[in-house]
């Protein structure tokens, strides 16, 4: 392994570097730099004391070098420094928060020329100066040097704070600006950490192929779940969270309950299969997303730009119950409907769709627990618990009518045992569970919805939280003597309470550090390596078309797209009615933040730009 390579810029009496020096590997080098000449320091004794020490100690000492154009301090092969010290950065004398804003940001982005790819910048602020919570107290973020934002700029994001301790560093005596005498006030100082962030460009919707009773389809991936289909969350080889707290799930209700596990079928649904949903949740066919397969018998190959998923695999169920397989159209209804060629199918919104054909198969049998786990997709609108794409986990038990409310009082209990072990495994460590799982009866029925009073969204954002739900109401012409229960847990927000994630977004990234936090076996809180990202806040108007009803859903679907998921709040502000030609217009102001890249003002101004045009044209609406 080759030795860590240090960068130290804006280094004033070098009394840092000769500390540094001293505590370090003898494997680890040191590059000390500075803005000043040699001359500029031949008057501070303590300057020279040190320079003689780095000189003794073989470290290699710049001088005239400008943090913010490194790339021009340094060779090609003397780049990729592990880590980059800038302490308490100053532009001098009386420079206001928008100089030092830029100094921050141009060092930023000169660091990203001569940072190693998993290297670190080091970044210590006076009190206040950064912007972020961990300030005591926090300045107001435009009197702040916003080092989150300005770091952004470079691709860097926080990825840890903690005191600054003089102490820490025996020997240390910081200096002020250009080694002036008086001092900068380190009490409350901030040391921050920053990293590189995944590339932030934009992703674009992938061509799919798929395999429906004997005939390849081809079909384009809706723009909202870019990065979301097909990423094996739990699957076999998987060690994602969604799949840990699963497992978990299931083999503790293995113990009470004889267990039926199923392959999860496609998640594409024929047209002629939605009657399913009609006949149990009507609303959730409303948020089904929609999408043309076309007849594709071309070569794998032959798919410049996309890729190619043969999910025929899916298709096949489990050996203990068959699932049917989706039945296609014969020739003649394709021809009636126009469907030859092309077909219109929607992504599963919900497990539930397969609730009949599991419970009217012949082999069901009464008294075991059938399980079907998968991801579903729902357009929804943006708030910090709901999600276009989730996994959710199906628990049916059928049994004698006779029997129905013990059998039903048996499961709720087993079930609410087993998440209050699971909500409170990292309770003193650190989680933000506030209470325990609750069963909410919904009547006028014998439903209940799942909830877990949480505050994993905020502190001052105390809420109960659907996890899941339970119906009772399906029946079996099959099997007329049973009683079916459907549990439907949503496993994303049960991972997010159980590691204490407050983002549901972390859990789709393709950052590998995510998952380098979860050790198999342990549930241990979740530690971020993204922290304070900073928000952009713009407001949009526009004027209705009388003739057309405006679909505030079909508005955040199209948000989340154009955003990549960066529109973390829709508020609606207003409603104003033209007085003379009465065309209302709304108003509503939009939140864009990221959880686990760094993300820019301009950025965040060209995707507000381009959700202007989009809800013109798919909308219909027209922008103020």
């Amino acid at each position: 392994m080759a030795p860590r390579r240090l960068l130290l810029v804006g280094e004033g009496n070098f009394s840092f570097a000769a500390a540094l020096s001293e505590t370090l590997d003898p494997s680890t080098s040191i590059t000390a730099t500075c803005l000043q000449r040699p001359a500029d320091l031949a008057r501070d004794p303590l300057a020279r004391e040190n320079l003689q020490l780095l000189r003794e100690r073989g470290t290699e000492v710049r001088f005239g070098v400008d943090c913010t154009q490194l790339v021009d301090a340094f060779e090609l092969q003397d780049r990729e420094f592990d880590r980059i010290y800038f302490n308490f950065p100053h532009c001098g004398r009386k420079a206001g928060v928008a100089k030092n804003r830029e100094l921050l940001a141009k060092f930023f982005q000169s660091c990203a020329d001569v940072l190693a790819e998993e290297g670190e910048v080091h970044v210590a602020l006076c009190r206040g100066q950064g912007g972020t919570p961990a300030d005591k107290p926090m300045r107001e973020w435009h009197n702040s040097w916003q080092v989150v934002a300005m770091a952004a700029l470079g691709g860097f994001i926080l990825s840890d704070v903690h005191p600054f301790s003089c102490e820490a560093v025996p020997g240390y005596k910081c200096t002020g600006y250009r080694s002036q005498d008086k001092s900068f006030h380190v009490e409350g100082a901030l040391n921050h950490i920053f990293t590189r962030s995944l590339p932030y460009e934009g992703l674009q919707p992938r061509i799919s192929r798929i395999k429906l009773g004997g005939q390849w389809f081809s079909f384009l991936e809706p723009e909202v779940l870019v990065g979301k289909l097909n990423r094996g969350f739990l699957e076999a080889p998987s060690y994602h969270p969604i799949k840990t707290i699963n497992e978990k799930l299931i083999a503790e209700l293995g113990k009470a309950f004889p267990l039926k596990r199923l392959k999860c079928s496609s998640p594409l649904l024929p047209q002629g299969d939605t009657g399913v949903l009609t006949s149990c949740h009507c609303d959730i066919l409303s948020s089904a997303f929609w999408i043309s397969l076309r007849e594709d018998n071309s070569n794998f190959e032959s798919l410049t730009g996309g890729t190619t998923q043969d999910m025929e695999d899916f298709l096949v169920s489990s050996s203990e119950l068959s699932l049917p397989k989706h039945p296609r159209r014969d020739s003649k209804e394709e021809a009636q409907k126009g469907m030859y060629g092309q077909a219109k199918v929607c992504l599963r919104p919900s497990l539930l769709v397969h609730v009949q054909a599991l419970i009217q198969a012949p082999d069901f049998l009464p008294g075991s627990l059938y399980i079907l786990s998968g991801p579903v997709f729902q357009k929804c609108r943006i708030s910090p618990s709901t999600m276009p794409a989730f996994h959710e986990t199906l628990f049916i038990l059928g049994f004698n009518k006779n029997l129905k409310d013990g059998c039903l009082q048996s499961l709720l209990d087993h079930l609410k045992g087993i998440l209050d072990s699971l909500l409170t495994q990292t309770l003193l460590k650190g989680s933000k569970l506030g209470s325990s799982v609750e069963f909410v009866f919904q009547p006028p029925g014998e439903d209940y919805m799942i909830t877990v009073k949480s505050q994993n969204f905020g502190p001052d954002c105390v809420k109960d939280l659907i996890i899941g739900s339970v119906t009772t109401s399906a029946t079996s012409i099959i099997h007329k003597d049973q009683c079916f229960v459907c549990v439907s847990m949503n496993l994303d927000l049960l991972a997010m309470l159980v590691w204490g994630i407050s983002d549901w977004r972390m859990l789709w990234t393709f950052d590998n550090r995510f998952l380098k936090n979860f050790a198999p076996g342990k549930i241990e809180p979740f530690k971020s390596y993204s922290l304070y990202p900073p928000y952009y806040v713009h407001d949009i108007s526009f004027w209705l078309d009388t003739n057309k009803r405006f679909d505030e859903v079909e508005f955040h679907t199209v948000a989340r797209a154009v955003s990549q998921d960066t529109v973390i709040s829709i508020q609606f502000l207003s409603r104003f009615q033209h007085p003379k030609t009465e065309q209302v217009s709304l108003c509503y102001r939009l939140t864009y933040q990221t959880c686990d890249k760094a993300l820019t003002q301009q950025q965040v101004a060209s995707m507000q730009s381009q959700l202007r045009k989009e809800i013109q044209q798919r909308l219909h609406v027209t922008p103020r």
